[in-house]
């Protein structure tokens, strides 16, 4: 089908780093639930935008540039369909059904995403609702879960399954491929890896927006080397050795971008902020609980339909207008900082700097935390012995690490398959004889050097009172 046919349907984006962007029938149904409009008010970066004011894109565009990444990934592998088919809602075969079920799971990977993002999902982990509630499987209670959950409890007019099942499409299949548990290793390592669709979108995306341009890299000359091998009896997704450095080129930008711009301290204070705020909110019985919104995703989406930013600003700027914090004066300053963007104070000191660790070096990893929480409870002690409700501080360590990859001995001690190249996460090299490797194995790769390294950013925020009471005991 050529371009002119498909835009008569009206079928189309036009997103600001890939030009125009072609939906099948069935995606732009999908794109116009409630469920996936209300991506539109979900900031992609949380309150990366006090910040940097550009930083006002959203999860909405974000999804459709990771299927737009998804499709292109396949032509370049050519395990694509033509447009021809792929429009057709008259061809199911199995080819086309697979091209058009890896867009949707691109396209739905972040469905159940939270108020401003991953800001305040990490409440509501730690919260733990449903996770530990009796007779629970445990799964935590996260956008991924959510997200699952949307795309099977919703059969009926304007639902995700509703719309699947309309157009011959499994649920249970999507949700798989969105889980990075779909028996396809192949799309999973498309959806689900080191270098796959979603992280070549965000990079670029964030850096546009923010106008930095730490998320830089070649993204037509790694699309282009981009193959697809066998290997163990299935299809393997790697990169061409010829490509390496610019694969690196890629690593290198991801890693840059976490430690310094989303884990540095001056962009990370409001998100620490808003997660404090909202696991008190949890607590106290004033927000959306993970099991409530479990209710909305089955029984009204246009309820559900308002778990977005708004709703999360709205909510505490009410909480704040009646008077609700009042009576905890750290939550009421909190809630103020947010509101009006008034910063709080880091903490600078030793045991908060920035270090390179190793992944692989167990010991010490424990002994660099223990020492940063040490100093948090120390701090936390003089606050309390002759400090006031005003004297508070929000500690911000981090629980997962900012690496290049992960290290050849993290991959075998995580291995579930006995091949290694079926390892869903790990980047994968097509070297120029045919034999295939994992990138931390190529001997003239730099990441083969740096596999072992991570970048520890711990961050601890504190109100200028507190500050000042920490300098006067000579604490910091």
């Amino acid at each position: 089908m050529d371009a002119k046919k498909i835009s008569k349907n009206n079928r189309i984006i036009f997103d600001a780093l890939y030009g125009f962007i072609h939906l099948t029938e069935l995606e732009w149904e999908i794109i116009h639930t409630p469920f996936y409009q209300r991506l539109r008010w979900i900031k992609q970066i949380g309150f990366s935008c006090y910040t940097f004011p550009g930083a006002e894109h959203s999860r909405y565009g974000h999804s459709i540039g990771v299927m737009n990444n998804a499709h292109c990934i396949l032509e370049s592998i050519r395990v694509s369909v033509s447009d021809e088919d792929l429009f057709n809602t008259e061809c199911k075969s199995d080819e086309k059904i697979y091209h058009q079920s890896i867009r949707l799971a691109a396209l739905l990977h972040d469905l159940g995403t939270f108020m401003f993002s991953h800001t305040t999902e990490m409440a509501y982990i730690r919260f733990g609702e449903t996770t530990n509630a009796k007779g629970s499987k445990g799964h935590p209670d996260d956008h991924e879960h959510l997200g699952s959950f949307i795309i099977k409890n919703t059969d009926y007019e304007n639902g995700i399954t509703h719309t699947l099942k309309k157009y011959d499409i499994d649920p249970q299949m999507i949700s798989d491929l969105v889980k990075g548990v779909s028996p396809s290793t192949l799309a999973n390592q498309i959806l689900h890896s080191e270098i796959d669709c979603d992280r070549m979108d965000y990079l670029l995306r964030d850096a546009h927006y923010t106008g930095l341009k730490y998320g830089a890299y070649d993204r037509d000359y790694l699309l282009h080397h981009f193959t697809m091998v066998e290997s163990g009896g299935s299809r393997v997704f790697a990169i061409k050795h010829n490509a390496l450095h610019c694969a690196e080129d890629f690593l290198n930008a991801r890693f840059a971008w976490y430690s310094q711009v989303v884990r540095s301290a001056r962009g990370a204070k409001y998100d620490a902020l808003a997660e404090e705020l909202t696991f008190y909110l949890l607590e106290k019985g004033q927000i959306y609980t993970y099991s409530k919104l479990l209710d909305m995703v089955k029984n009204d989406p246009v309820a559900f339909y308002q778990f977005n930013d708004q709703y999360f600003m709205t909510l505490v700027h009410r909480l704040f207008s009646e008077g609700f914090f009042d009576k905890e004066i750290r939550m009421k300053e909190i809630a103020e900082c947010i509101l009006f963007e008034k910063s709080p104070r880091t903490i600078k000191l030793p045991e908060f700097n920035q270090r390179i660790l190793s992944q692989d070096d167990e010991q010490m990893d424990a002994k660099i935390r223990k020492k940063a929480h040490d100093k948090v409870s120390e701090i936390r002690s003089i606050l309390k012995a002759k400090g006031t409700q005003k004297d508070w501080i929000v500690e911000d360590i981090p629980k997962k690490n900012i690496i290049f990859v992960r290290s050849k001995k993290q991959i075998i001690k995580k291995q579930n398959s006995p091949n290694i190249m079926l390892e869903r996460d790990p980047a994968k090299i097509l070297m120029d004889n045919g034999d295939l490797s994992l990138l931390v194995d190529v001997p003239n790769s730099i990441i083969s050097n740096l596999q072992s390294v991570y970048n520890f950013v711990p961050n601890v925020y504190c109100s200028q009172s507190a500050y000042e009471l920490l300098e006067r005991e000579g604490a910091i």
